[in-house]
C-alpha cells in the first residue's frame, strides 16, 4: 500500500528548518514535493532564542533540518528548542536531520582532563526529545554509538564520486590527508579506479598540523585530496605544498563539509588547487566562495533518506 499510496503517506510527513541552512531544507522539500513547514524563530533582546510552530503537528512525522555549523552553539541551541516545541506539540516522531554534526571532532579523550563533547551533544539531543538522528559524514563513526536512539549515517560519496567521474582525470591518485581518513580515501580510489596515497601527519594543537611523509606513489600523477571537512584549511594546504614538492600534476580537493573558518578562505585562495569540491551540508556564500569552488547538492540524497524513514523502508541502499 505504501508504493501505491505515496500521497496518503506524505500527508503525515512534515519538514521544518532552523536558520542554519534553509536553502538545503527547501531543496529537500522540493525533492519530497511537499511545502516547507511554517515556524517562527526569533531572539529576545538578551539573545535568548524563541520558537513557535505555526501549524498543527499533532500526530505528524516531523523532520527538523539543522546542521550545527557556525555559529555552532546558537544553531545547536536552536535545534534543542525546536525539538522541545515539537515534543510539547504532540508530534508522533521527531527526527533531527543534522547534515553537519558539530562537536564531532571531540569524540574521545586524547589528552588528560578533556570532555567528550560529541557524547554530551548526543545526550542533549536525546534529552530534548528527538526520536531519531539522520546525519552525514560524521567525523568519527563511533559517534553513532553515543546515541541510545536510532542513527542513520549517510555519506556524500555518491554525489562527490559522480562529479569526479565526469572530470575523467587520467593517472589519478586519491590522497588521504591523515591516517584517520584512509577508509574514506580507499573507497573513493576503488570507485574511481585510482591509486591510493596517505599523508603522515602530526597534530600538535587544535587546527594545527604538520605533514611529515607521503606514503604512496604521487610523482607525475594527478591527485584528489579527499577529506570529510575543510575547517581552517591548514591540513589541506600543508598537504598541497607537500604534494607539490613531489612534482604532482593537477591537484583537486574534495570534502563533504566546507566549514571554512578563520583563515581558511585566504589560505585556499593562495593555494595551487585547481578545483575545490564541497557539498551544501553547510551554507557557503558571499566572501566565503572562491572561483574554483564547486558546491554539490545533497538535498536529493537527504530527501530520499527522509522518505525511506517516513515510509519505514530500508535506507541501506543510500549507505555507500
Amino acid at each position: 500500500m505504501i508504493n501505491t499510496g505515496y500521497k496518503r503517506v506524505n500527508r503525515d510527513l512534515k519538514v521544518f528548518s532552523g536558520n542554519a541552512n534553509q536553502a538545503l531544507a527547501q531543496e529537500i522539500c522540493d525533492h519530497l514535493k511537499i511545502p516547507l513547514g511554517k515556524i517562527h524563530l526569533a531572539k529576545f533582546s538578551d539573545g535568548e532564542l524563541y520558537c513557535q510552530i505555526l501549524e498543527n503537528v499533532r500526530g505528524k512525522d516531523v523532520f527538523l533540518i539543522q546542521p550545527t555549523c557556525c555559529p555552532v552553539n546558537q544553531n545547536l541551541m536552536e535545534l534543542l528548542i525546536m525539538i522541545d516545541a515539537f515534543k510539547r506539540s504532540s508530534a508522533t516522531r521527531i527526527t533531527s536531520v543534522i547534515p553537519y554534526y558539530g562537536y564531532g571532532r571531540q569524540d574521545r579523550k586524547d589528552k588528560p582532563r578533556v570532555p567528550i563533547s560529541s557524547k554530551l551533544v548526543a545526550d542533549l539531543l536525546t534529552a530534548a526529545g528527538t526520536d531519531r538522528i539522520l546525519s552525514m559524514d560524521l567525523h568519527a563513526g563511533q559517534i553513532q554509538g553515543f546515541f541510545d536512539i536510532p542513527v542513520d549515517h549517510l555519506y556524500a560519496a555518491p554525489v562527490l564520486i559522480e562529479h569526479l567521474r565526469k572530470l575523467k582525470i587520467p593517472d589519478l591518485t586519491v590522497v588521504s590527508p591523515d591516517a584517520g581518513g584512509v577508509e574514506r580515501a580507499r573507497a573513493f580510489a576503488k570507485r574511481l579506479d585510482a591509486d591510493l596515497a596517505i599523508v603522515d601527519k602530526r597534530r600538535f594543537a587544535p587546527n594545527e598540523a604538520e605533514v611529515l611523509h607521503i606514503i604512496g606513489h604521487v610523482s607525475g600523477r594527478n591527485v584528489i585530496i579527499c577529506d570529510d571537512m575543510i575547517d581552517t584549511a591548514g591540513t589541506l594546504v600543508n598537504t598541497v605544498h607537500a604534494l607539490r614538492k613531489k612534482r604532482v600534476g593537477k591537484i583537486i580537493a574534495c570534502a563533504t563539509h566546507g566549514i571554512l573558518s578563520g583563515p581558511a578562505v585566504e589560505r585556499l585562495r593562495n593555494a595551487p588547487i585547481e578545483e575545490i569540491i564541497l557539498t551544501n551540508t553547510v551554507p557557503l556564500e558571499g566572501s566565503r566562495m572562491l572561483p574554483n569552488m564547486t558546491i554539490l547538492s545533497v538535498g536529493s540524497l537527504l530527501g530520499a533518506a527522509i522518505q525511506s524513514i517516513h515510509e519505514e523502508t530500508s535506507v541501506s541502499n543510500l549507505f555507500v
